[in-house]
């Protein structure tokens, strides 16, 4: 098992990356914030089927989060990283310090409509996008890479790369890769780790709601009633809700019924942990 190399600065890891580059190699990066779980890995999987050489990011972006969210709370576990990354055959993982992304006097940022103004995430992180975008321009620019891969768990920040990419020409292939679930349904997240046991045993409901609820559009169902008893039923077995939507698949406005494809959306918490899920609900 080899251990991938680790590049900290920009130029370490451009200077790695030139020689697969000239010998026209596609290479495929994977952008995390570390604690990385089997979702993750799952994503450097997909990366090697689609690009010779993968890159993963490790970098905790503080500029996605918003003041009463405790970036120094968020688990850091790069030891534990770098072995799971030694195993799943990773050629590479860029670990920049915050003042190497951010250095002193930097002062741009993306300003974002489209799907980052959605009212999904977006109505309870205003800011969040915004810092997502940021980061992941700068890492795009900086690595170069021909396509990069993302979890789907992550749909509305899905939504936004794919549409900053597109608005600002740069020439990376972004995919979406499916969401990694336990055996019961939950789907995998670092913060999993937060819910206590009673609050673990009820997560599997979020997803199983989805479930139901997109079972009854598809049979006929009125959407918005289907949508409302859903939030019923999540609400009395203890989440609080902050939003169950459908929208449309690629813009995340109101699913086009002459259109095949809309996602379910869900955002609850259940006790401290907020916990987000969709699935895909098609129309016809």
């Amino acid at each position: 098992m080899t251990q991938p190399a680790i590049y900290t600065t920009v130029e370490q890891m451009r200077q790695a990356l030139r020689p697969w580059r000239n010998a026209q190699e596609r290479i495929a990066l994977v952008p995390t914030m570390g604690a990385l779980h089997a979702g993750h890995i799952s994503l450097t999987h997909l990366a090697r089927q689609k690009a010779a050489r993968c890159v993963v990011s490790i970098f905790v972006n503080p500029t996605q989060f918003a003041p009463q969210e405790d970036f120094s709370k968020y688990p850091r576990t790069f030891e534990a990283d770098l072995a799971k990354l030694a195993a799943a055959g990773v050629d590479g993982v860029y670990a920049p310090a915050p003042d190497v992304m951010y250095p002193q006097g930097f002062a741009t940022t993306i300003s974002l409509a489209g799907p980052a103004i959605a009212g999904l995430e977006d109505r309870f992180r205003p800011t969040h996008f915004a810092g997502v975008a940021t980061v992941v321009a700068k890492l795009f620019t900086q690595a170069m890479p021909d396509v990069a891969v993302f979890g789907e768990k992550d749909y509305q920040q899905l939504a936004v790369i794919r549409q900053m990419t597109k608005d600002l020409d740069l020439a990376v292939d972004v995919v979406g890769a499916p969401t990694i679930r336990e055996d019961d349904g939950l789907a995998m997240s670092s913060r999993n780790v937060y819910l206590d046991a009673r609050e673990r045993a009820t997560a599997p409901l979020l997803h199983k709601t989805l479930q139901d609820c997109a079972a009854r559009i598809r049979a006929g169902g009125e959407a918005a009633k289907s949508l409302a008893e859903a939030g019923k039923s999540l609400t009395a077995a203890g989440f609080v809700l902050d939003y169950l939507e459908l929208r449309d698949a690629m813009s995340l406005g109101a699913p086009d019924p002459t259109q095949r494809h809309a996602r379910m959306l869900v955002a609850a918490r259940l006790g401290k942990t907020r916990l987000i899920d969709n699935i895909p609900v098609p129309l016809a």
